[in-house]
This record gives C-alpha cells, sequence and structure tokens, in this order.
C-alpha cells in the first residue's frame, strides 16, 4: 500500500488545517484494490442488467445497476437507470437525492438542485443534502445566489454537519470545523467516520471556492483512504473516491 509512514500520517490525521503551504501528496487507495472494486461493480452491473432483461420493470434492478454505474463513474448511464426508476414509479422523485449527485457530476447544476430541493420536503433534517443544493447552486449562479437559496434547518444533525453547514453559509473557516470535531473528545471510532464526511465536504468546499488546489486535494485523498469509508463502501464513500480522482486528473491536466 502506497502511504504515509505512521508518524506522518497521525500527524495529517489530527491537524489538517495546520498545513497552508505546500501540501503532501497521499495516495488514497492502492491500483490492487481500485482494480477489485471495478471488477465488483462491473460483475453487479451485468448481473443487474440480465435481471432488466428478464424483467423491465424491476425497479430495484434499476436501482441496484444505477449505483454500479455511478460507482464506475458512468454518470450518464447511471442517470439513464435513476430516472428510469421514477418513470416506472413517479412516487420515487422525492426521495431520489442520487438522482441528484447523477446530475450533478453531469455538469446539468439546475436539475441537480431541484432534485435536491425537493428531497428538502421528504428529509428536513439531512443537511448533507442541502450542502448538495448548495454546490449545485453555486455551480448554476455562483456563491451568493447559493448562500441565499441555503435551505433551512431547525433540528438537529449528526456531526460534523452543523459545523459543515456554517462553512458553506460563510459563518466559519474550513479550519474551524476540525478544531470542533476534535474539542468533542469522540471515541476513535467515530471520530474517523465524523472526518470522513468533514475531508470530503471541506475538500470540494475548497475546489469550489478557491479552485482547484493541493489543499482541497489533500482533503478529498483524506476522505478516499479513511478507514471508515473503505470498510463501509458507502455511496458516499465512492463519491469521495470519484471526486479525488477526478482533480486529481485536472491537476495533473494543469501541470502539464
Amino acid at each position: 500500500m502506497n502511504s504515509p509512514s505512521n508518524s506522518v500520517f497521525l500527524i495529517l490525521f489530527l491537524y489538517p488545517f495546520a498545513f497552508f503551504g505546500q501540501v503532501p501528496e497521499i495516495q488514497p487507495i492502492p491500483t490492487a484494490e481500485l482494480l477489485e472494486i471495478n471488477k465488483k461493480y462491473s460483475e453487479l452491473e451485468r448481473v443487474a442488467s440480465l435481471r432488466i432483461q428478464e424483467n423491465p420493470n424491476d425497479i430495484s434492478s434499476f436501482s441496484n445497476r444505477g449505483d454500479a454505474r455511478l460507482f464506475l463513474g458512468k454518470f450518464l448511464d447511471s442517470r439513464n437507470d435513476y430516472e428510469k426508476m421514477i418513470e416506472l414509479n413517479p412516487k420515487l422523485e422525492v426521495s431520489h437525492w442520487r438522482l441528484g449527485i447523477a446530475y450533478f457530476y453531469l455538469s446539468d447544476f439546475s436539475k441537480a438542485a431541484r432534485q435536491f430541493e425537493i428531497y428538502h420536503q421528504y428529509d428536513n433534517v439531512d443537511r448533507e443534502n442541502g450542502i448538495w443544493r448548495f454546490m449545485s447552486q453555486y455551480k448554476d449562479k455562483g456563491l451568493e445566489y447559493a448562500r441565499n437559496g441555503l435551505l433551512l434547518y431547525t433540528q438537529n444533525d449528526r456531526p460534523p454537519y452543523p459545523w459543515l453547514y456554517g462553512m458553506f453559509a460563510g459563518d466559519i473557516k474550513s479550519g474551524e470545523v476540525f478544531k470542533r470535531i476534535k474539542s468533542k473528545a469522540f471515541s476513535t471510532h467515530y471520530e474517523t467516520r465524523v472526518l470522513f464526511h468533514a475531508d470530503l465536504y471541506v475538500g470540494i468546499f475548497l475546489e469550489l471556492t478557491e479552485g482547484p488546489s493541493s489543499q482541497a486535494l489533500f482533503h478529498l485523498a483524506r476522505a478516499a483512504s479513511n478507514e471508515y469509508g473503505r470498510k463501509s463502501g458507502t455511496f458516499m464513500w465512492q463519491v469521495a473516491r470519484l471526486h479525488h480522482a477526478r482533480l486529481a486528473k485536472i491537476m495533473s491536466n494543469l501541470k502539464e
């Protein structure tokens, strides 16, 4: 595995806000692991496709194939499967945040923003959804419009989302998010989980507001290499590794 030494990793893990100059590069996922991920979801895509051939109205198979395709970076195909789910059952539209993410990575930001907006009718607690709406509106119409359009939340949410939402709103700096996480003295296991979400959205926020940068790439690499994310393989961890790979490619092209 290509990773820094334990001592260096510990410093970076605890104090990401200490680096304001050149940021160390992290290779988040070994090539062999990426090949296994590709193999796994290619097979899931194949199996789901066979089931759809047998039953063209199988919503579950369209859902499974849409996820597999998104995890493979096939955002257009993923979007088509998610939209097919809604065609088969229109009641699914209001809760289909995954479709919003497919729209986002296809640069269809107005549709993405609308998808996250209607999801708010389904779940008005989850600030992560509000962050995606902000990001979509930012990409579509700029910072001022996105901040003026921030969804309103009145109930408590899981950490670190209240702090992240404050960062997107402009109330706190990105480094303050990590300070607040440390001040809570979470268990090691839970802190790792909280840091995954923090690194993912701090990385995307920095890319949005400052452009491609080593700081943004650093946080996205930490999210992609996060132990909780890699062990759980959650939807958002898949997004983290894809977004990191996308930004790494952009920055590599900028250097050429």
